[in-house]
């Protein structure tokens, strides 16, 4: 039997407790080190696994054989690409990068380097979503409509970044918007941005959008996302060419805040497993995260110009917070 791959996860925000109990639930998985520039965070993770403080030190002490990068969304170039200039693969948190073209130079880095690079749509993991897909597998569908509603401030995790424009890359668009997206891709692959609305509050942050797309085939699709949302609503709706409309609903089965995420990412560290131990080619899952990214920016550029907020990356130091 060949040995479980070990795992670094950089970043002990909101969303690493998801990929920490998926990679201890695994097999293929040896949790081995966690990396977060803040000492508070590191004191909440009471794990066997080595802690550091900085992800070159992480990679230098535990000589990881893959890394999750679940750090900031401005920190994603400056980590994913030393990690990557390292030779270890790596699975980032969507999106990608905070631009097309600093997601444009990890994907050509990774290329470069032979490295695995795979982003994490833990939403095309959903069993409705897997279940829907596999229903319109081979038919054709008129429409898609992808909604993504909750609100903001009852997921920040004590994450401020969020509702930072320079650090999210916006708001709604920038962070919900890949997972959307990427699930119109799913169903109907390649697509175009025809049209987006947003609305921004005070401080510059996206707090709903309507992005509209069509595919080469003529189907149409819209993604509702809204960081206003009294609960949360996450679900896909299909119609097909004959009339027949079909439904997924993300959270239909799962009690509980959040409680969907646990399979979902179990599936993603089951992929991500096949990447890095060279079971499945490194092109297969290494380049999702650009086309969504690209249309991210489509659909600011369609709304009304770019995204607010600084959109060059921070200094390394502040990477892994």
């Amino acid at each position: 039997m060949t040995r479980p791959l070990r795992l670094g996860v950089i970043g002990l925000g909101a969303i690493s407790p998801y990929y920490l109990a998926a990679a201890e639930r695994l097999p293929g998985w040896e949790l081995s080190a966690v990396c977060d520039t803040r000492a508070e965070a590191l004191d909440r993770y009471t794990g066997p696994a080595a802690r550091f403080r900085d992800h070159h030190a992480l990679l230098a002490g535990a000589r990881p054989d893959a890394v999750v990068v679940a750090v900031p969304n401005h920190a994603h170039l400056a980590v994913c690409r030393d990690v990557l200039d390292a030779g270890v693969p790596v699975c980032v948190e969507k999106p990608l990068a905070l631009t097309v073209a600093e997601g444009r130079l990890l994907t050509d880095v990774a290329r470069h380097r032979g490295v695995p690079l795979m982003t994490a749509f833990h939403r095309r993991y959903n069993t409705a979503v897997r279940a829907l897909a596999l229903r319109t597998a081979g038919r054709e569908i008129r429409a898609v409509r992808v909604r993504y509603l909750e609100r903001i401030e009852e997921h920040l995790g004590g994450e401020d970044w969020y509702l930072d424009p320079a650090r999210c890359g916006g708001g709604c668009v920038a962070d919900n918007g890949p997972n959307a997206l990427d699930l119109v891709r799913l169903l109907l692959g390649e697509v175009t941005v025809t049209g987006c609305e947003t609305h921004r509050d005070g401080a510059g942050v996206d707090r709903q959008a309507i992005i509209r797309l069509h595919s080469p085939a003529g189907a149409t699709a819209s993604v509702e996302l809204d960081w206003s949302y009294p609960g949360e609503l996450k679900d896909v709706q299909v119609t097909m060419a004959g009339g027949e409309v079909l439904h997924a609903d993300m959270l239909a089965g799962h009690t509980g805040f959040k409680a969907s995420l646990w399979h979902e990412y179990e599936a993603v560290l089951t992929e991500f497993a096949a990447l890095a131990a060279g079971r499945t080619p490194a092109g297969a899952g290494a380049h999702g995260g650009l086309p969504a990214l690209e249309l991210v920016e489509a659909a600011y550029n369609r709304a009304d110009g770019p995204a607010p907020g600084a959109r060059t990356p921070r200094p390394a130091a502040e990477a892994d917070r």
